[in-house]
C-alpha cells in the first residue's frame, strides 16, 4: 500500500512538473505584441525595378545608376536609398536587372519627389535606355 502511495505521489509530482514546463514554453514562444506607436509609424518604400533595352551599353547603364544614386542629394524628401542588381537563382526576373529602393517619411514626401525637377531630369537620362519599369510603393514598419 505504501509503495502505491509513493508511486502515485511521484507520478502526480512528475505530471505537475511537465505541465508547468509546457506552460512556460508556451508563454516564451508567443511573440510580444507591438505597441500602437510602432504600428502608427510607417515609412513609405518606393520600389523601382528596371529592364534595360538590349541595345543599352554598359556605359549607358552605369550612367543611369549614377544618375539615380545622385537623387538623394538633390531631393530632400528622400530619407533612404538602396539599389542593386538581380542575384536571384530562381530565374523569375523576366529580364529586370536593377532594383532601387527609395524611402520617404510619408506619402506627401513621395508625392513631392515625383514631379521634382531632379527626378524629371533623371527620367530624361533613363528614358532612351529603358525597356520596362515596374514600380511598387508600400508602407513598412519603422524600426
Amino acid at each position: 500500500m505504501r509503495k502505491r502511495f509513493y508511486f502515485l505521489l511521484v507520478a502526480l509530482l512528475w505530471c505537475g512538473a511537465i505541465t508547468s514546463a509546457m506552460s512556460q514554453n508556451k508563454t516564451k514562444a508567443q511573440p510580444k505584441p507591438t505597441t500602437m506607436k510602432q504600428n502608427d509609424e510607417k515609412l513609405l518604400r518606393h520600389v523601382v525595378i528596371f529592364k534595360f533595352k538590349d541595345s543599352a551599353t554598359p556605359a549607358q547603364v552605369k550612367e543611369v545608376e549614377q544618375a539615380f544614386s545622385a537623387l538623394p542629394s538633390k531631393i530632400p524628401t528622400i530619407i533612404g536609398y538602396e539599389w542593386g542588381t538581380n542575384v536571384s537563382p530562381e530565374n523569375l526576373a523576366q529580364g529586370y536587372t536593377h532594383c532601387f529602393l527609395v524611402t520617404f517619411k510619408n506619402a506627401a514626401d513621395r508625392d513631392a519627389y515625383l514631379p521634382h525637377p531632379a527626378h524629371k531630369e533623371f527620367g530624361k537620362i533613363l528614358g532612351p535606355h529603358l525597356d520596362k519599369v515596374l514600380v511598387i510603393d508600400f508602407f513598412g514598419a519603422k524600426n
